[in-house]
């Protein structure tokens, strides 16, 4: 199945040099926004944040009110129709006929691609569950292109919440595509990184390695990718308790990084990392929030300016077979088609990404 429009549901359905133009425009807006403020005249962007956010939604708006367009959307479902029992086809279908460019965050993953199965407009994946935000990647991506003049040969740590870290997955997909990046995995064994991203870590000769301590590897990280622990990614208070506390950057560790090291967090933080830290000039996350707006209206423009289709599905639809995620939007939205991707036993749905034996 495919859309009559350019979407962005993941970095990785674009080739390189799509997120490169991106990255480059980000760069010339935040070194003179002024010029861009009547880019998108006339133009409507709808915002549908069925999950509560601050910096991506508020991030969005201010980029297309930037760019001259406006507004339309919900940020929280129960003010919508959705309260009413209405499904995600009919919500986005609906106002997508409204606008010209949608943008949109859902707890279930895969919601995304499946927003885009009939939408009337071009969508952009804002946060689908735990699996990818890639927004918030064009945004470290041009924090690390401002900070540190590139986007190859950089040893770049993950630390935290790695198996539900939407930006966590999306960050290791995309900086896979750049030579020579290594990679520091930092977890409890509970919250380490999904196979399917394993995977891509070793099918591109990436180098990565996985440890459980910061202290042990902060010394030769040029970026520290620091996450918080979800509460509303875990399905019993006591799992998240158990993990929470687990990980915390303070000044005593931030002495044994390097000086040129910089520390990214998607945010927000809960404690992870100490207040202190906010005074080390190394400390970028503010300042990478700030590059989500520019990155965003660099986005907003080039898909507007954008013609062409997205292949969405490209699988086969099995009789029998449903998405072992429990958190896959097929599971809720069941007039879906259940599509694979894989020919031998091993099944990997076309929505979440989710691994599993095939039945027969």
């Amino acid at each position: 199945m495919v859309s009559n429009y350019i979407n962005l549901i993941d970095l990785n359905d674009h080739p390189v040099e799509w997120w490169n133009k991106i990255i480059a425009l980000g760069s010339k807006i935040a070194d003179n926004p002024n010029e861009y403020a009547h880019k998108c005249d006339g133009k409507i962007m709808a915002t549908l944040f069925y999950e509560p956010s601050t910096r991506t939604q508020m991030s969005f708006q201010a980029a297309m009110l930037r760019l001259g367009g406006t507004i339309i959307g919900f940020d929280n479902p129960a003010t919508s129709s959705v309260a009413k029992g209405e499904n995600l086809k009919d919500t986005t279908k609906i106002v997508s006929s409204y606008a010209d460019i949608m943008v949109m965050r859902h707890p279930l993953e895969g919601s995304a691609k499946a927003a885009a199965l009939t939408a009337e407009c071009p969508i952009i994946n804002a946060g689908d569950g735990g699996h990818l935000h890639p927004t918030q990647t064009l945004t470290d991506m041009l924090t690390l292109s401002k900070e540190k003049g590139r986007l190859n040969n950089l040893t770049i740590g993950l630390c935290g919440d790695l198996k539900n870290g939407r930006t966590v997955h999306s960050m290791i997909k995309a900086l896979t595509c750049y030579k020579n990046n290594k990679f520091v995995l930092i977890s409890t064994n509970e919250l380490k990184v999904p196979s399917y991203i394993k995977d891509i870590l070793i099918a591109s000769g990436s180098e990565f390695e996985e440890v459980t301590s910061i202290e042990e590897v902060i010394g030769k990280l040029d970026i520290l990718y620091m996450t918080r622990i979800q509460r509303e990614r875990f399905t019993s208070n006591e799992e998240y308790l158990a993990q929470k506390d687990v990980y915390r950057l303070d000044h005593a560790k931030m002495l044994k990084a390097k000086k040129d090291m910089i520390v990214l967090h998607p945010l927000p933080r809960v404690d992870e990392i100490d207040i202190d830290v906010d005074n080390d000039p190394r400390a970028m996350y503010f300042k990478q929030a700030k590059y989500g707006m520019y990155v965003r209206m660099a986005l907003i423009i080039t898909m507007l300016e954008s013609q062409g289709v997205s292949n969405l599905l490209v699988g086969r639809t099995l009789t029998g077979n449903v998405c072992t995620n429990p958190n896959c939007i097929t599971h809720k939205e069941q007039y879906l088609p259940k599509s694979f991707r894989g020919n031998g036993d091993m099944l990997e749905c076309e929505y979440c990404d989710e691994r599993y034996l095939q039945k027969m």
